[in-house]
């Protein structure tokens, strides 16, 4: 397992133990959702819908990491051990750390490590050859339907965009 690319990111948060905890989780949790509806919107995945960004407070990351083995067998995720060693990893660094909130410096970084889940898996786990989908939506909650926002996830990119 590759942590190394935490020491590229300037941002405070992201150098104590409970702020690369939240982005650990926002990764664990951006895998599993992806892979409960594996084609068609992430904001249709169940897990999708429990979490409330932009609100979200470490408590509310550790109930929903706390679910993560029975959302693994249930959906038989493809990388189940690689996601079980994150969210070991995830869990410790919380441990580790303070017990500070979120704020929204956590929130942006859930945010941001959610959104960008298997980029980042790729990075941690260079080697492992699980499939990535290509392209997930995550239609904006905010604007309404409307404004509909394409996250291209690196590797199997196949439209070309």
């Amino acid at each position: 397992m590759e942590l190394g690319f935490f020491d590229r990111f300037a941002d405070p948060f992201l150098k104590t133990a409970n702020g690369k905890g939240v982005f650990l989780s926002g990764i664990v949790l951006g895998l599993v959702a992806a892979q409960q509806v594996e084609r068609g919107s992430l904001s249709d995945a169940p897990l999708f819908k429990q979490i409330t960004f932009g609100r979200m407070q470490t408590r509310d990351i550790r109930r929903l990491l706390a679910r993560v083995p029975e959302l693994s067998k249930a959906y038989r995720l493809k990388n189940a051990g690689r996601v079980a060693q994150l969210l070991g990893m995830a869990g410790n660094c919380f441990l580790e750390g303070k017990g500070e909130e979120m704020g929204v410096n956590g929130n942006f970084t859930f945010a941001v490590a959610f959104t960008n889940a298997w980029r980042y898996y790729k990075e941690i786990f260079p080697k492992d050859t699980t499939e990535t989908p290509a392209i997930a939506e995550l239609e904006s909650e905010e604007s309404g339907a409307a404004d509909n926002q394409l996250l291209l996830i690196e590797g199997e990119n196949k439209n070309g965009l």
